[in-house]
């Protein structure tokens, strides 16, 4: 370890002891005056805000509607050995009782608007007048007519032969399979007519006025963090418009048809654009006061573990409970130690950020991974431009791969929620394999998430004990000093993570399944904390860019080892995963396989 980091640990590790055995008078203090607590109050504001506005928004009618469709959708599941043309109706109703679409869910899902998807007119990303609106709707109106008629024709079809099905009493096979192809036939027909209707109901839009809400608001919002924190709320003011405006421009092209096909996402974008900045005309110094990355992300990562709610360890039960939370720790470890001993990297808080993204979820673990390291900047920005680029490549080459030699759906959607990082690119990947694989791959995903938390505090720890002890040897740590330094390093952003995806479960528990899906999943996730998220992630990595210079990234090249460390640690991941993932799923639990081989 370098000298100076030598110092800097020494000296961490002297103050915790010179804090006395409880610390009294500044732990309260850190509560408003520490970033990582003031991402929790911002994250844990924004969602209970959500709640309360998607809670009242939900119309009286609205249990009693849902009661009614959810009791069509079991009668129809006992009645019949595949979905019904009357249960996938009843599953429509019930899709359309959200709360987003009620009191303020429209404005607030307009604040959070993003870049719209855009081919060869990028204006179109921003605003589509009346007038060219006109002009698509009349040009797509004969499209969607052709649509209507063959939804029509395709379920006269699918009701013919579900009819003849039913006459079997269901006991016939080739009766049941020949109406699950007929449905599978009307369903592809009524998606073909819900593309052709959406473009022949085009409306105008113009973004530009809500982004420019949505600056300003969040803005002010981050900077009663900035005040508190002893910042300058008028230098972050000034620089937090340019660092928003390339986070749009990020959007803008990572919403690119082309883009958007190869997995290019915003994150990327956001990165070069920043870098490109920072290392030409190097970053203005008044737009730096808002160069904030961790203050916005771990503030997104809040809001993340909304989204992590324990009902759906149960749905999936154990096989993807062993394979998320059996391959997880293993190829961390595995891969830090080969980073350490073999490969022999320059830092260590590089080699766990580079393991930790390989090894759960991409961008987020390596963030939290960073922090409980105290990583520097260019060391987390190489440990997620890796991540991007192995999970464009891999969203597409595992599902090929999974087709071409004939794999299991379920098994090789396991196998890519456990080794795709980022959870977009796993739905899409899933997507390609079908919709039990899809489920499979996004709740495996999902699952293997929970490890952040875990991972935050265990890599915290060991920093502590054993990191910064070799660094160290002559500074005596008891126990208490060990256990304050521990709390010390640990990310607090981490507890809130922890306390929204807690409180979440319990509140869709209670609300039970189907409203907790309009309110909690649709309403203030789906409508409100997932987007915008985006958000805050995307000001994030731009914050990266700007900050980073490739002067001091071409040490961390030098040798080719940060290439080497990743491909090993991705390719332990691989195997292992795959080994784990046909074992649980396809020898121990065939059962589980089977039943969400039959998802449609």
């Amino acid at each position: 370890m370098a000298e100076h980091d030598k110092k800097e640990a020494k000296e961490a590790i002297q103050e915790e002891m010179a804090a006395g055995p409880t610390g009294k008078g500044r732990d309260w203090a850190q509560l408003y005056k520490k970033e990582d607590w003031w991402a929790n109050w911002l994250g844990l504001a924004l969602l209970l805000f959500a709640l309360v506005v998607m809670w009242s928004a939900i119309p009286r009618e609205a249990p009693q509607e849902l009661e009614e469709y959810q009791a069509i959708v079991e009668q129809e599941e006992e009645r019949a050995p595949f979905a019904t043309i009357e249960l996938i109706k009843a599953q429509d109703e019930l899709d359309k009782v959200r709360a987003r679409y009620h009191g303020l869910g429209p404005a607030m899902g307009k604040l959070i608007q993003r870049p719209r998807g855009w081919d060869d007119n990028p204006v179109e990303a921003f605003y589509l007048s009346e007038s060219r609106a006109a002009e698509m709707r009349a040009q797509a109106q004969p499209r969607y007519e052709e649509a209507q008629e063959k939804t029509e024709q395709a379920l006269e079809e699918a009701r013919e032969a579900q009819a003849a099905a039913e006459e079997a009493m269901f006991e016939d096979e080739a009766k049941n399979q020949a109406a699950v192809e007929a449905i599978d036939a009307w369903l592809d027909a009524r998606s073909a007519e819900a593309s052709a209707r959406n473009a022949a109901t085009v409306s105008s839009y113009n973004i530009i006025p809500t982004m420019i809400l949505l600056m300003i608001g969040t803005g002010l919002m981050f900077s009663i963090g900035i005040h508190f924190m002893g910042g300058s709320v008028g230098k972050f003011l000034i620089g937090y418009p340019i660092v928003f405006i390339i986070s749009i421009i990020g959007f803008f092209i990572g919403n690119h048809a082309i883009a958007s096909e190869y997995g290019l996402s915003y994150v990327l974008w956001c990165i070069i654009i920043g870098l490109l900045i920072s290392n030409t005309m190097s970053t203005p110094g008044w737009v730096k006061p808002a160069v904030q990355t961790e203050y916005y992300i771990k503030t997104g990562l809040v809001l993340l573990g909304g989204s992590i709610l324990f009902g759906l360890i149960l749905m999936i039960g154990a096989p993807g409970i062993v394979v998320a939370w059996g391959v997880t720790p293993t190829v961390l470890i595995i891969g830090y130690w080969v980073g350490n001993k073999y490969i022999k990297l320059p830092s260590k808080p590089l080699n766990i950020c580079v393991a930790a993204a390989a090894s759960v979820c991409g961008v987020s673990a390596a963030i939290a991974a960073a922090a409980a390291s105290k990583a520097k900047g260019e060391e987390l920005t190489i440990a997620v431009g890796l991540s991007l680029v192995f999970t464009a490549l891999f969203m597409f080459l595992i599902p090929a791969f999974v087709v071409a030699v004939g794999m299991n759906p379920i098994l090789g959607g396991a196998w890519v929620g456990g080794t795709v990082d980022s959870t977009g690119a796993v739905v899409a990947a899933g997507e390609l394999l079908g919709p039990g694989a899809m489920y499979t791959a996004a709740t495996l995903k999902m699952i293997q998430n929970v490890m952040i938390g875990i991972l935050a505090f265990g890599i915290a720890a060991y920093w502590a004990v054993k990191v910064e002890r070799e660094a160290s040897p002559d500074v005596e740590l008891t126990v208490g000093a060990a256990l304050r330094e521990i709390w010390v390093r640990f990310p607090k952003f981490v507890i809130g993570f922890v306390v929204a995806s807690v409180f979440f479960t319990i509140v869709y528990e209670l609300m039970g399944h189907e409203m907790g899906e309009t309110v909690v999943s649709d309403g203030v996730l789906g409508g409100w904390a997932n987007p915008l998220r985006a958000w805050f992630f995307a000001m994030a990595f731009t914050s990266i860019g700007l900050a980073t210079n490739f002067r001091e990234l071409a040490k961390y090249f030098a040798g080719g080892k940060i290439l080497y460390h990743y491909v090993f640690t991705q390719g332990f991941n691989l195997i292992l995963t795959l080994v784990l993932a046909w074992l649980m799923f396809m020898v121990v639990f065939p059962g589980i396989t089977e039943h969400l081989m039959e998802i449609r």
